[in-house]
């Protein structure tokens, strides 16, 4: 098999498993839209960064603030 054929087979696929709000928002080519969904998530997927709001702290516990008590 081809890597232009397991592109499509994975389109094709992912087309006929709209995820319930994908299937909602409805799509006259359910193959496009798959298709532009994966190739966000391969995106994603090659650099964590790239999608937006999705940053990673990292963070040491000695970084953090200290809970402070609520009065009685």
């Amino acid at each position: 098999m081809t890597d232009e054929q397991s592109d499509q087979d994975r389109v094709e696929s992912r087309a006929h498993h709209l995820l319930p709000e994908e299937e909602a928002v409805g799509s006259d080519d359910a193959e496009a839209q798959a298709e532009a969904i994966l190739a966000e998530s391969d995106i994603r997927e090659e650099d964590q960064n790239a999608a937006p709001d999705t940053v990673l702290e990292r963070r040491t516990s000695d970084q953090t603030v200290v809970a402070s008590e609520p009065p009685d």
